[in-house]
């Protein structure tokens, strides 16, 4: 199988994204992650186009070892002198060079003729040559350039010195068809063109990107330019993650493999995410959160029989968990009991309709079931609506010195408990002391706390997930006084916690 170089334009076309800036520490960072991931170019950024630009391509070019650090640069003196120094103590350098070529571009952008544009390439892809290991060149605006031209300027920088030749479709004019046949052409004309990489770069305006990144694929291209989640100018550009999986699960159709680490693309996504403040969308390819979820009962049955009826893909090769069985209005009776057994709840089939029909009426309300939902289904269907444990009084002492104490008072039936408890502050003190007087210690999962009402007196309403023995449950409490909602809240909980285990488990 032929290698396909993955060259990642993250930090440089991708931070042209609106709104998706970075410090320098934070380039370096995706830029470590990225060399993890084992990509083989990764374009660091425009060195000429701002001290910020120059300083993050030098730091990253000193702070990399084995991935080939790429830089942009105009056809310019100014332009090629910034970038070779920006990049001079990478251990694998490469100056991208690009000039627009289509007659558009030429016409109103650089004002010049054809003849022009060919002596511009033909003298600083040859400067360039001189400075660092390699020369990538662009015509940019490719796939509005005339075939005729285009191969002469593909000439022309190839035997000027460029070991890459890159094809953009700058405006994600393409379709699938025509970008192949646009390769070929090139292949078959291009004088020379057999010992260089053909590169890729697509932008997604039509939503075509990575569909004829995967053409020029097909028809010879070897390197494939791609950012992180499909950022970038615009619409943005070909996705990594989708181009690298396509090849993965498609190999044989292409035969051809790259030399990404694959179970780290989920991890390095969602970094970029966090770090740009770019939420990914739920139904994205790949890394998206319903990328692995199933909720419709047909594809649930299949996947608990063999995961391969609805999964061309493990979660894992990407670096995600397991799939999930999402439960909602179109999930069936296999996914409910099959949900309840990972809960370690067993029912028995009268008390299984009984429940399922409970969480239909529940699911028609709501777009997702959670595990505390399941839990409230079958403790309200099986058990008691009294709680087991109640707050009949509390006391808490608190200081800007010192840690709060706090006394409580537990009554189950005719039995009163009590216990004391420190903690870092006045709600975790009464959260110990009722673990103390009852004698439980669960995990606490989640606390969240809203204002009901406005004003100062307003009315504390208090949530609360706990886990005990992997079984969670959820408690809340309501009170002018948001201690007493917790200890409420937390009682609650434990109340649910020990009703769903005699109702499950008798």
């Amino acid at each position: 199988m032929e290698k396909i170089y993955i060259f990642d334009t993250t930090l440089r076309d991708g931070e042209q994204s609106p709104g998706a800036s970075m410090s320098i520490n934070q380039k370096c960072e995706i830029a470590l992650q990225l060399e993890n991931l084992n990509v083989d170019t990764i374009e660091a950024g425009f060195p000429i186009s701002s001290p910020h630009q120059f300083e993050a391509c030098t730091r990253i070019a000193e702070l990399l070892k084995k991935t080939t650090i790429a830089v942009l640069a105009r056809t310019t003196k100014h332009d090629i002198d910034a970038a070779a120094q920006a990049i001079q103590k990478a251990q694998h350098s490469r100056i991208h060079l690009f000039i627009s070529s289509s007659p558009i571009h030429m016409k109103y952008k650089l004002k010049k003729k054809p003849e022009e544009v060919l002596e511009i390439v033909n003298f600083f892809v040859r400067y360039a040559r001189n400075l660092v290991a390699e020369v990538e060149f662009s015509p940019e605006d490719a796939t509005r350039t005339e075939p005729e031209f285009l191969v002469k300027i593909i000439e022309t920088a190839i035997q000027a010195g460029a070991s890459v030749i890159n094809i953009p479709d700058t405006v994600g004019y393409m379709v699938p068809q025509e970008y192949f046949q646009l390769i070929q052409y090139i292949k078959t004309n291009a004088k020379g063109i057999d010992n260089t990489i053909i590169s890729t770069h697509c932008h997604d305006d039509l939503g075509l990107a990575v569909a004829n990144t995967l053409s020029a694929i097909r028809a010879g291209a070897r390197q494939a330019e791609l950012t992180l989640n499909g950022i970038g100018e615009r619409a943005g550009n070909a996705a990594l993650e989708e181009v690298v999986m396509t090849l993965y699960v498609k190999k044989e159709f292409f035969q051809c493999t790259t030399n990404i680490i694959s179970e780290h693309l989920y991890p390095t996504c969602r970094l970029l995410a966090s770090t740009i403040g770019f939420p990914i969308a739920r139904n994205k390819a790949i890394i998206g959160e319903n990328a692995f979820s199933h909720e419709s009962g047909i594809h649930q049955h299949g996947m608990l029989k063999n995961r391969l009826t609805y999964e061309i893909i493990t979660p894992s090769s990407v670096g995600r968990e397991e799939s999930k069985l999402v439960l909602g209005r179109h999930s069936g009776k296999h996914g409910f009991r099959h949900k309840l057994q990972v809960l370690g709840i067993t029912l028995n089939d009268a008390q299984l309709e009984t429940a399922f029909q409970q969480f239909l009426n529940l699911a028609d309300q709501k777009k997702e079931i959670y595990d505390e939902d399941i839990f409230s289904i079958i403790s309200t269907q099986f058990g008691s609506d009294v709680d087991l444990y109640q707050l009949a009084d509390y006391h808490v002492e608190s200081s800007k010195k010192g840690h709060p104490l706090a006394t409580v008072k537990i009554r189950k039936g005719e039995t009163l408990m009590e216990g004391t408890g420190k903690g870092d502050g006045s709600i975790s003190s009464i959260l110990h002391a009722i673990e103390q007087a009852i004698g439980i210690s669960p995990t606490l999962v989640e606390f969240s706390v809203n204002s009901t009402t406005p004003g100062t007196q307003a009315l504390g309403e208090v949530s609360i997930l706990i886990s005990i023995d992997k079984k969670q449950s959820k408690g809340r409490g309501s009170s002018t006084d948001v201690i007493e909602a917790s200890a409420i809240a937390y009682l609650n909980a434990i109340s649910h916690n020990i009703l769903l285990e005699e109702v499950t488990h008798p």
